[in-house]
């Protein structure tokens, strides 16, 4: 049994005849009165009573009618679900994103998005990009930002902003009026870094260790900006990527870090192998288009997007 066996026999019962069913749903009338016979076969009853032209329904015939109904109505109901999600007319978005990278990458395209797409809805989720891996890993939401590189054994993804860390001091700092910093020249400062579940806290202190000292990390935050504000009030120095220093006024000084340079690659990423929504692949499609322009111009060259 079918969702089409179940058409045709509510077919007949509303037409009362078979030939106005066969005719209402343009089929023959052998084929219609073959799919109803088949029906009463696999279920083991009689549906109609048939006397001469005339057919009504048995008293389970009205049973299966009434259920009938419903599941061809629940099917109908589905189908257009299904086709509202293909043609992303409704659908859910799971996003997670480090609260520094939002501000910075994600408002311009998230409202062109939306503008496209009006229905469908962007839950954002902000955490570190060490814990947005494991919610994507674990499928607790379709697509977190990470920093590169990360274990592409877990996940497929697409690189939207290529970076380096720059040195935040205040104004009035030693080191303020350098136009570059090595990195071994903060052995005797005091850090300001992001909390452990960022990847940076990680990154910065084993660069730190490569260039032969142990950081001094005074405090740590998730939010950049109450970090800028412990450096301009003398608490430390961080390192920031380039796009935060953007943002940051006039009481705090940036400075490019070299020797080593520490990059900050960011990517969107999810689970390999994994379904991804209708609405979530198309974010993925839509934002691989919206930042190639820019890496392009980074870069100098055509970009590949077939990761």
């Amino acid at each position: 049994m079918d969702i089409q066996h179940l058409k045709y026999f509510v077919a007949v019962a509303n037409e009362g005849s078979f030939t106005k069913a066969a005719d209402k749903m343009f089929v023959s009338q052998p084929t219609i009165s073959k799919m109803v016979k088949g029906l009463e076969e696999e279920l083991a009853v009689v549906l109609f009573e048939r006397n001469g032209r005339t057919i009504k329904l048995t008293d389970v015939g009205e049973r299966i009618y009434n259920q009938s109904q419903n599941i061809i109505d629940s099917f109908a109901n589905l189908t257009d679900e299904i086709d509202q999600l293909k043609l992303l007319q409704t659908g859910t978005i799971q996003l997670g994103m480090p609260p520094m990278v939002g501000a910075s990458f994600f408002p311009a395209v998230i409202y062109a998005f939306r503008k496209k797409y009006p229905r469908v809805k962007i839950e954002i989720i902000e955490d570190g990009a060490r814990a947005l891996e494991e919610k994507v890993k674990k499928g607790m939401i379709d697509i977190g930002v990470s920093v590169l590189p990360m274990n592409s054994e877990h996940f497929d993804y697409i690189p939207f902003a290529c970076e380096n860390l720059k040195v935040v001091v205040p104004i009035n700092h030693h080191l303020s009026q350098k136009e570059t910093v090595r990195l071994q020249e903060l052995a005797n400062e005091s850090f300001i870094l992001y909390r452990k579940d960022f990847t940076l806290h990680e990154r910065i202190i084993v660069e730190c260790v490569r260039s032969g000292f142990q950081p001094k990390i005074a405090y740590e935050s998730a939010q950049w900006d109450f970090i800028s504000e412990m450096v301009a009030t003398g608490l430390g120095v961080a390192l920031l990527p380039e796009s935060i220093c953007k943002r940051i006024d006039g009481k705090l000084q940036t400075i490019p870090l070299i020797e080593p340079a520490i990059p900050w690659d960011l990517a969107m990423i999810w689970r390999k192998e994994h379904y991804l929504s209708f609405a979530a692949r198309e974010w993925v499609a839509f934002c691989s288009e919206w930042f190639k322009e820019g890496l392009e111009e980074t870069f100098g060259e055509e970009i590949d997007d077939s990761k």
